[in-house]
């Protein structure tokens, strides 16, 4: 399916209750909402047989995920198009892929001004999120395995690894559980994929002056998750150089979450007498100490390696995916 803007070639059946959708030359009926806001479960309805689709992306049974953006200004404009742009740069297994999308003029009360919407189509992947996951297994009081968590982690960082290595390098700048798809496998690990490419940027910023820094904490605080978040984008110096290990920081807490079910700072969201701030800069990680949730220390090791407060001491993705790459051999089985 073809990335172009379109003024003309969608159109949203508002009147009759958003029925069907056209983005280009395919048609799609809106089936139900999914688990996520402004985001629709849509099945193909007619499609142009001449259009090439990429076999991997193509959804046997026609359904596909379909958010929907309303567009009220120029800068909300300017972040669709950017989440486009961002959202169409990677080609790799573990990063959700952008199908198609469009952006349409639609009609508006008598006492507002004419708006657009966005559409941006999405293989549908009905299993959920990681996060979705560690919630069910927390109920049941079930955790991942060594290697689970292992294998889990190394497809994030694959992901991860691409945006890391292009030229620029991008930071994804949303690492999370809840941003991890999942798709089970019968007998083998779940395939992941890394979404939401909304706050993508290009990872590496010269910070010149205290402006420039308040400005970068600000945006950091509308747009990362606080438990998610590393030091220097809480308490940014003046003078220093921001790189794609923002996203390292949150890596090593979405390990912390896949072994432990939650982040290693989710305590200080919970104890009020806590800075989430404070515990954060200064990594004061909260190990659990239930009997049933323990891990070799090699994977308590990895966490507070990634946990790095000073950015420059943390390892970068290569450095990483390789150590995965040995603790999966570690733990994995004789054959």
């Amino acid at each position: 399916m073809g990335c172009s803007f379109s003024g003309l070639n969608a159109l949203y059946d508002s009147a009759n209750g958003g029925g069907d959708v056209w983005i280009n030359e395919n048609r799609f009926r809106i089936l139900r909402q999914a688990s996520f806001p402004n985001v629709f479960l849509v099945k193909e309805l007619i499609s142009d047989p001449n259009k090439i689709k990429d076999p991997s992306h193509v959804s046997d049974d026609g359904t596909y995920a379909m958010k929907k953006v309303l567009i009220q200004n120029n800068e909300q404009l300017e972040l669709v198009k950017e989440e486009i742009r961002v959202s169409s740069l990677f080609s790799h297994p573990n990063l959700l892929p952008l199908l198609d999308h469009a952006i349409i003029s639609v009609k508006a009360s008598q006492d507002q001004s004419r708006k657009q919407e966005a559409y941006l189509l999405f293989p549908a992947h009905l299993d959920g999120t990681l996060l979705d996951r560690m919630k069910t297994m927390q109920a049941k009081q079930e955790f991942f395995s060594t290697l689970e968590v292992l294998q889990i982690f190394h497809q994030l960082c694959a992901g991860l690894k691409h945006m890391h290595n292009f030229d620029p390098p991008y930071a994804h700048n949303d690492v999370k559980p809840g941003n991890v798809l999942l798709t089970h496998r019968k007998g083998q690990a779940p395939l992941e994929k890394l979404m939401d490419f909304g706050n993508a940027r290009p990872a590496r910023r010269q910070i010149r002056s205290r402006s420039e820094a308040l400005q970068l904490q600000e945006w950091a605080s509308e747009h990362i998750s606080a438990p998610f978040r590393a030091p220097e984008l809480w308490d940014c110096p003046s003078q220093c150089d921001i790189d794609e290990r923002t996203d390292i920081w949150s890596l090593g807490c979405t390990l912390f979450a896949i072994m432990y079910g939650v982040s290693p700072f989710e305590y200080t969201l919970e104890e009020s007498d806590e800075s989430p701030q404070l515990a954060i800069v200064n990594a004061q990680i909260k190990w659990p100490t239930e009997p049933n949730a323990q891990y070799p220390n090699d994977l308590n090791q990895f966490v507070t390696w990634m946990l790095q407060p000073q950015a420059t001491v943390r390892p970068r993705i290569d450095d990483i995916v390789i150590h995965v790459d040995k603790l999966i051999s570690k733990y994995s089985p004789l054959k």
